[in-house]
């Protein structure tokens, strides 16, 4: 069966649909007594999304504090033969994002005992890559996963075209399609040059166990990937975000300017 296109008048109202959704997830998690494992992409794509987490945070109060964020990807710097993370206090670090714009925000109006904990924030080692996916199997797998499209070359995460089906986390060699669409991503990168060359990321192995995802695309920037996404039913390891079609269920959420050419037809 074809993975649904859902199309949105905007961003926002992605964002408020989204939120809704995953906010009821979370707290019937709650009720029953377990974690919610929630991988997430950093970026402008899910902004919209964490934005209204956020309200309705500040409105509803609601417990948070059994929410795991499974964070997809860091960039990473060379120390002698090995690498490490960026530095989180870089304005482009992953780090760095998932502390200004997703923790620091929903927690602001709870009470501490109702807050994501800060032991909640998973990120993959890049001494150890293999583990993160063990870590995630062992905690009873990602309950869904938000996941986005690079712009010119379909990168998800970090997972370039070529990456093979299997793949799981690993350190990754960044083509320069994928840095020069960071650089539109975060403008505090200002030149291509400053964009680091490896990361390390969630596999599509890994994406696609999860049990349920959504695949978000707005602005015009994303059309051509909707398109991309739309002409096949698989994934194509030419176009990394197929791997929607890779996912148990699986959903895109589109705008009316992504969509624009595929309502065409």
């Amino acid at each position: 069966m074809k993975t649904p296109v859902v199309v949105f008048e905007s961003p926002d109202s992605i964002g408020e649909h989204l939120a809704a959704r995953l906010l009821e997830r979370f707290s019937e998690a709650r009720d029953a007594g377990l974690r919610f494992l929630l991988g997430c992409p950093t970026g402008r794509t899910p902004r919209p999304v964490y934005d209204s987490i956020a309200r309705r945070l500040s409105e509803t109060g609601q417990d948070m504090s059994h929410v795991v964020l499974v964070m997809m990807d860091e960039y990473l710097q060379r120390s002698g033969a090995t690498f490490e993370y960026a530095s989180a206090d870089a304005p482009w670090s992953c780090h760095n994002f998932v502390r200004r714009e997703i923790v620091n925000r929903w927690n602001q109006d709870l009470p501490t005992e109702r807050r994501v904990r800060e032991d909640s924030v998973w990120f993959p080692n890049p001494a150890d890559p293999a583990a993160y996916d063990k870590r995630i199997t062992d905690a009873g797998g990602i309950d869904f996963f938000l996941l986005a499209s690079g712009a010119s070359d379909g990168h998800v995460a970090f997972n370039p075209p070529g990456s093979p089906r299997e793949s799981r986390t690993r350190i990754i060699e960044l083509p320069e399609s994928t840095r020069r669409d960071n650089l539109q991503t975060f403008p505090a990168f200002e030149t291509l040059d400053a964009v680091p060359t490896h990361g390390i990321s969630v596999g599509i192995a890994t994406i696609a166990a999860a049990k349920e995802a959504v695949m978000l695309l707005w602005g015009r920037s994303k059309a051509e990937s909707l398109r991309r996404i739309e002409a096949t039913d698989r994934y194509d390891s030419n176009w990394p975000a197929t791997v929607i079609y890779a996912c148990a269920r699986g959903e895109i959420l589109a705008d009316r300017d992504a969509a624009e050419a595929i309502e065409k037809r």
